[in-house]
């Protein structure tokens, strides 16, 4: 039985939200996910308190996710072959 290749995290930006890279180290571990880029950081005006991260949109290959934690916002673009159902439990799996 073959192995699904490890996925890889890419590192744009010099800021992310806190506890976000070891929840994407966590998900790229699981397999069946090939690339993800951390986005745009931004400030919200609603308060999270933990880290929440919300499948938002299909893109060409995979799917945007928006992460939030306190009052910051975080685009991540995965690059997957899982439904969105299946991004949704691997991603409450791995919080």
């Amino acid at each position: 039985m073959v192995k699904p290749a490890k996925g890889r995290l890419v590192w744009n930006h010099s800021t992310h939200i806190p506890t976000l890279i070891p929840v994407l180290e966590r998900l790229i571990s699981l397999g069946n996910i090939t690339t993800v880029t951390p986005g745009v950081i931004s400030r919200a005006r609603g308060n999270i308190p933990q880290l929440k991260l919300r499948v938002s949109v299909p893109i060409r290959g995979g799917y945007k996710i928006i992460a939030r934690h306190n009052k910051s916002v975080q685009e991540v673009f995965m690059i997957t072959e899982l439904s969105q159902v299946e991004l949704e439990e691997a991603i409450a799996s791995c919080l």
